[in-house]
């Protein structure tokens, strides 16, 4: 019997009463393993519903109650980290280690979201005029949402909820379709962990579901991590109508390696940023820029640790890297790899035609290394969120900084050197959020926030963080004045003196 995954609602499952059913495959086997529910816009409606309800309480609980009921959560969540990373696995494929890993950085924010407290102290100055103070206080919205992609099921949430959560708002989760079981699973911890029904609530669906958060006027704000043109219709719609908005769009993150740097620890850094996860992650280094005469040697270094790679089921723990999340989507990485040496570039390694024995039905590509790629390539210029690696080659430090700020996604970089003025020159000089030295994958722990420039963030909050928090706050002002209590009214003794 084929398993269905249901919504969440007020705390509890809420069977599917669309009708409609979209199919979760296990994407090392392809074969059909979940259907999970489609929400209609009465269901979005109900969630918001609970989630609308739940907040006149919530927003006035106190941080001693929100704060403990997280960090029983992330005891939960560590408790139970073994299982989500099997729910990850067997829906998204990537390997056991890399969805322990997922569950690990999504933790991060969860100690971020227990320590809220801090976060939400307040500024007075005192007396700004005679006896007139001025605080500056930060409160929750109502009810915020959240849409999340298919390749980090788990740790995105993570990013957003807890957060949310522990200020004060309560919140509407629509996690991606393809793989959405650890999100439930999240759900039944924190009303496990003693989260009042309808804080948190779960809901599945298409672009039904999603329209209908970016228009309910009882959503306050919406949180997504996804493509570029997606979050672009996100940000959009939503601020049309009335809504905060943070979109985390897409990238093509460039690792620039100059002729000092140490090959081997750059070929050890590229290899495993750009395929770990076979490459389905925004932060995925998937074009690297050689400067100078070391490019021959680092491609071939890349090449020889490349093919040592084991790829095969996430669940085997010799794997290294898992299958793409669906046929569709290995056929389109698929796709730059076979035009690649049409539009100039050359192909040193072809994963085309991988293949695993005994799971023939899989959505497998093996790993891809295309030399010499002009910027004019599809290759180059599209995220291919695939195990896809494109080097280019520059002469000069200068030319390859105006290669990077040419792109038009603004994510992550890293330069690798033993330069430190080289580093500090490329950190102030590169236009991207987020920026990596001899670090290839500058992903920031959860106390710093996370978000790119240009085309990778629409929206003026990054997530998490302090940016994060005052994304699911806003701030109040309050001005004060009291009569002394020596001018109480003839009559009232407070026991002050009258000769102040």
């Amino acid at each position: 019997m084929t398993k269905i995954v249901n919504h969440w609602i007020g705390g509890k499952t809420a069977e599917g009463a669309s009708g409609t059913h979209g199919p979760v495959t296990n994407p090392a086997t392809g074969a059909v393993t979940t259907k999970v529910a489609f929400a209609s816009v009465e269901e979005v409606d109900a969630a918001v519903a609970a989630a609308k309800d739940a907040y006149r309480s919530w927003s006035r609980s106190s941080l001693a109650t929100r704060t403990s009921i997280l960090f029983r959560f992330r005891a939960l969540v560590d408790a139970h980290r073994d299982e989500i990373a099997e729910l990850i696995t067997a829906e998204h494929g990537k390997v056991h280690s890399d969805a322990l890993g997922e569950v690990a950085r999504g933790l991060e924010i969860v100690d971020l979201a227990c320590g809220i407290n801090v976060q939400l102290k307040g500024e007075l100055s005192a007396e700004v005029a005679s006896r007139v103070d001025v605080a500056s206080i930060r409160q929750p919205l109502g009810v915020v949402a959240g849409i999340t992609p298919f390749n980090f099921p788990a740790m995105v949430p993570m990013w957003m909820f807890p957060l949310a959560i522990a200020c004060g708002n309560t919140f509407v989760l629509k996690p991606s379709e393809k793989d959405p079981s650890a999100a439930v699973r999240l759900a039944e911890l924190m009303t496990e962990a003693g989260l009042p029904d309808g804080v948190f609530n779960v809901v599945h669906g298409d672009k039904l579901a999603v329209d209908r958060l970016l228009t309910h006027p009882d959503v306050k704000a919406v949180s997504f991590v996804g493509s570029t043109p997606i979050a672009r219709y996100i940000h959009t719609t939503a601020s049309a109508n009335g809504k905060r908005v943070q979109a985390l769009g897409g990238a093509k993150n460039h690792m620039l390696v100059l002729p000092d740097a140490d090959l081997d620890a750059a070929a050890d850094a590229v290899v495993s940023a750009a395929y770990g996860s076979a490459g389905e992650r925004c932060m995925a280094i998937s074009a690297v820029v050689a400067v100078g005469a070391i490019g021959d040697t680092l491609v071939e270094k890349i090449r020889e640790r490349a093919e040592k790679i084991k790829i095969g089921p996430g669940d085997d723990p010799t794997s290294e890297m898992g299958p793409l999340i669906t046929k569709a989507h290995r056929d389109k990485v698929a796709s730059y790899v076979e035009n690649a040496a049409a539009e100039g570039a050359e192909v040193v390694l072809d994963g085309t035609g991988h293949t695993v024995d005994g799971y023939e039905d899989g959505h497998w590509i093996g790993i891809s290394l295309l030399d010499k790629v002009p910027t004019s390539a599809k290759a180059y210029q599209d995220e291919i969120f695939g195990p896809v690696l494109c080097v280019l080659r520059t002469e000069t430090y200068e030319e390859a900084v105006d290669l990077i700020n040419a792109s038009p996604y603004g994510n992550g970089t890293a330069i690798f050197t033993r330069d430190g003025g080289a580093a500090r020159r490329f950190q102030l000089e590169v236009e991207a959020g987020m920026v990596g030295v001899n670090v290839p994958i500058p992903v920031p722990v959860g106390y710093h926030s996370f978000g790119g420039w240009k085309d990778s963030l629409f929206g003026d909050h990054h997530i998490y963080g302090n940016d994060g928090t005052h994304f699911y706050t806003r701030g109040k002002v309050v001005t004060t004045r009291w009569p002394d209590p020596a001018d109480a009214p003839t009559g009232v003794d407070l026991g002050f003196p009258r000769n102040h």
